[in-house]
This record gives structure tokens, C-alpha cells and sequence, in this order.
């Protein structure tokens, strides 16, 4: 059989509620293994996916040179798994799909038991394809850039404390829109909407639509509500609290503290995550599992 993938690179990442080496991650990756083997197909293991294995049977190598030399990487683990390896793998030309071990699974939709059934077609070329936009932060102070910080689900702004509100200001495209007072802001994607900020009350949108999400956290004025604007706008944020420092993160990682006379600056960027689902992929279908939204009495599929 001719496949449309040559070499295939694999990620993995325990949960951190198991033991590092535990049973889930680790026969997943076997079997994973075992099927590539089977099928006579080239990969590389990422170094840190390796620790997780008795005995890798292919070479381990760095994230980034799976980037450099795959053209499919396929993440074992939760959708935190395949933000962690967007973060490296969307500098470069490779698609991504995912195996779940994790919780939700939006991102990460393809079975453990169903790994041969399915891969077989992605590795054939039948899949749904999804271009996943990013965003980039930058973080500056006295018109220099001074951090980075690129997501796949949002950028939050926050006072990094559960007792303390912030305050600041919010530009798109340099035009003012308010000044709020509230625990934060989180910015979002459509691939994020589905994430944190659905948690404080913001819309889903689909991966289709060419959006941006801004969803304010807990704010003080009650009539401040989520809004949607055009994912080729930039978003200024600019802190106005006094002895407090703000905190800015990406997809839940580590928190850049800003300063004195820092403001936040946000846009999509201009890499891509190609995130690739099963062909018999439904977003509806995917909704309806993962939110347990309820069907018509009477309706079966």
C-alpha cells in the first residue's frame, strides 16, 4: 500500500495524574510502535516520549528534529499533549494528529483501540484536515519587545491572585474600546473557545470562522460581555493597576509578570497547526460527546 506520509514522528506525554511510567501512556505507545513497525513504516521518537517506553524501537531524537524531518507527528496523550508539541512542531511543515490518553479530547480524537483502524486511512490520505491558527504576545515596554508568547488556545491576562482585581485598558487596531476592572481577559481562537474561556461564559466558535474571542474574567461592571472581532485585528492591552503586577500566559503555561510600564500587544500569528482528524470526523458530533449535550427523546445515531 502507498501512503501519503513517509516518516512518521511520535510524542508522547504522561498525564500528570499517573506515575511517569505508568500502564496507559506507555502500552499506547507500544501498540503505536507496533503498528508503524507492522506496516513498514520510518520514525523518530521524541527524546522525552522515550523515558516513557521500556525499549523505543525506533530512534530517539530532539522535537525539533521530528519537526525537521517528519511529515506527520502523532501525539500520544490530552489536548494539553498537542498544545505542548504546537508550541515546536507549527515552525515547521508537518501535520499533526492525535491519539487520546488524556481528558476531553477535542484535539486528541483518535481511539487507542481504534489506532490501526484509523490510522491506516489517515496514513492513506483519507482525513479531515484543519488549519489551526495561533496567537503571539508580545510583551513590551518603552516600545521594545522585551517576551514572546505564542498559544493555540489563548493569551490571558490576569492579576496572577484570587483576592486582587485588575485594571487596564483594551485597544483593537488602535481605536480605544474600554477600560475594565475585572480579575482579567482571555483572548481566544475558535480552537480555544471550547476551552478556558467557555469556563467564564464565552461562545463556541467553529474552526472555520476567521475570529478572535476577547472574554473578560469575573468583571466588576456587570454589562462587560464576551466579544468576537476579526482574527486580522491587534489587541493592545494596557495595565493601569497600581502595586500590582499583572501576569500574561499561553495555553496555561509559566506566567510573564509584567512591569511598570509594560503593555500586552496580540494578533494571530502567522504559523499554522495542521491538525489532522479521522475522515468519518463531526465537530457537531465531537460537541455533543465531550459537553454531554442532550439529544431528541427518541433519537439514536
Amino acid at each position: 500500500m502507498a501512503y501519503k506520509f513517509k516518516k512518521i514522528g511520535i510524542i508522547g506525554r504522561a498525564s500528570r495524574h499517573t506515575k511517569p511510567n505508568g500502564p496507559n501512556i506507555s502500552s499506547t505507545l507500544d501498540s503505536l510502535c507496533g503498528f508503524l513497525a507492522t506496516h513498514k513504516l520510518s520514525a523518530l521518537i521524541d527524546s522525552e516520549t522515550a523515558s516513557l517506553m521500556a525499549k523505543p524501537k525506533f530512534p530517539v531524537v530532539s522535537r525539533t528534529q521530528i519537526g525537521e524531518e517528519c511529515d506527520l507527528a502523532i501525539v500520544v496523550g490530552g489536548d494539553g499533549s498537542i498544545l505542548n508539541a504546537a508550541r515546536t512542531l507549527a515552525d515547521y511543515n508537518i501535520s499533526v494528529t492525535g491519539v487520546h490518553r488524556g481528558r476531553l479530547g477535542f484535539l486528541t480524537d483518535i481511539a487507542p483501540d481504534n489506532i490501526s483502524e484509523k490510522l491506516i486511512k489517515i496514513l492513506s490520505g483519507e482525513y479531515v484536515r484543519h488549519e489551526l491558527c495561533l496567537l503571539h504576545a508580545n510583551i513590551i515596554n518603552n516600545g521594545k519587545v522585551k517576551t514572546t508568547i505564542d498559544a493555540i488556545n489563548e493569551i490571558v491576562v490576569n492579576s496572577g491572585s484570587v483576592t486582587r482585581m485588575i485594571e487596564f485598558e483594551v485597544y483593537i487596531d488602535d481605536q480605544f474600546v474600554y477600560s475594565q476592572r475585572s480579575d482579567g481577559l482571555i483572548i481566544t481562537t475558535p480552537t480555544g473557545s471550547t476551552a478556558y474561556s467557555l469556563s467564564g461564559g464565552g461562545p463556541i466558535l467553529t474552526p472555520d470562522i476567521k475570529a478572535l474571542l476577547l472574554v473578560p474574567m469575573f468583571p466588576h461592571n456587570l454589562t462587560s460581555r464576551p466579544i468576537v472581532i476579526p482574527d486580522k485585528s491587534r489587541i493592545k492591552i494596557v495595565p493601569i493597576t497600581e502595586s500590582l503586577n499583572p501576569g500574561v500566559s499561553g495555553d496555561g503555561q509559566a506566567i510573564e509578570q509584567l512591569t511598570e510600564n509594560d503593555t500586552v500587544e496580540i494578533y494571530k500569528s502567522n504559523k499554522v497547526l495542521h491538525l489532522l482528524h479521522p475522515s468519518d470526523y463531526n465537530y457537531y458530533e465531537t460537541l455533543r460527546s465531550k459537553l454531554h449535550w442532550g439529544t431528541k427523546p427518541g433519537y439514536s445515531e
